[in-house]
């Protein structure tokens, strides 16, 4: 392997620029900021829901990309345009994260974001494999 190895989830591309979505060095996992995008089609749903639910699966997709798993993330950020919309990502956090003794530390951090997202969330794992 690479010392560093970049990739994107399969799928549509969720951004145009010239980083990857995810990064693996070593048995360390990082990503860049995920939206919400609806990897299937590419498309930014208009529903804060919708895109709160596609951004905890592009989580999952990246993370899985590269090795990991979503029990190997030890942080997230999580951008959110709207506070108000943290309920919502709570009902997804814990979804993903049902053991509440076994959940990667979060912050949450409000204000505009660019392109009509809702939500961004970057996270660090440590692959175990």
């Amino acid at each position: 392997m690479k010392h560093r190895q970049g990739a994107h989830p399969k799928g549509k591309p969720m951004h145009k620029q010239p980083f990857p979505t995810v990064t693996r060095v070593g048995n360390v996992i990082f990503s860049s900021a995920l939206s919400g995008t609806d990897l299937a089609t590419g498309e930014l749903p208009k529903d804060a829901e919708k895109q709160i639910e596609h951004a905890f699966a592009n989580v999952k997709a990246c993370v899985e990309e590269v090795g990991g798993t979503v029990g190997d993330i030890g942080k997230m950020v999580v951008y959110l345009a709207d506070r108000n919309m943290r309920e919502v990502v709570n009902k997804y956090w814990v979804a993903m994260f049902p053991d509440e003794h076994d959940r990667p530390v979060r912050h949450t951090i409000g204000g505009e974001l660019p392109g009509g997202f809702i939500i961004q969330i970057e996270f660090i794992a440590v692959a175990q494999k």
